[in-house]
């Protein structure tokens, strides 16, 4: 399954764009301008699962660098510091990495 099917392209662009220069990608304006935060819970779920790329049922550190690639493969890599702050905006845990329920609290906050 791909993002698409959940998220138009058109939105998927539109916020992609919005975050081209390092330092400047906002989760919370990311997941408005594309859309997630108006999807059900179990759309949500679904990008959660696109996103954990190596099916840990778990998005890591590493994996976070990529994010913006899981959604356009053109994209730009997230920076360090964009990478811990989108980390540390969703691991209520404080274990390093971002699970499902972390996630959709993430989206929809």
């Amino acid at each position: 399954m791909s993002l698409t099917s959940i998220l138009s392209a058109d939105a998927i662009d539109s916020a992609i764009k919005d975050c081209q220069a390092p330092e400047s990608f906002n989760h919370k304006k990311f997941f408005q301008l594309c859309g997630l935060s108006k999807k059900t819970p179990q759309e949500i779920r679904t990008v959660f699962g696109i996103l954990d790329n190596d099916g840990s049922g778990f998005i890591e550190e590493e994996e976070l660098k990529f994010f913006l690639q899981r959604f356009s493969a053109g994209a730009r890599v997230l920076t360090e510091r964009e990478t811990k702050t989108l980390l540390s905006a969703a691991d209520d845990d404080g274990d390093g990495m971002i699970g499902a329920e972390e996630f959709q609290s993430m989206v929809v906050s």
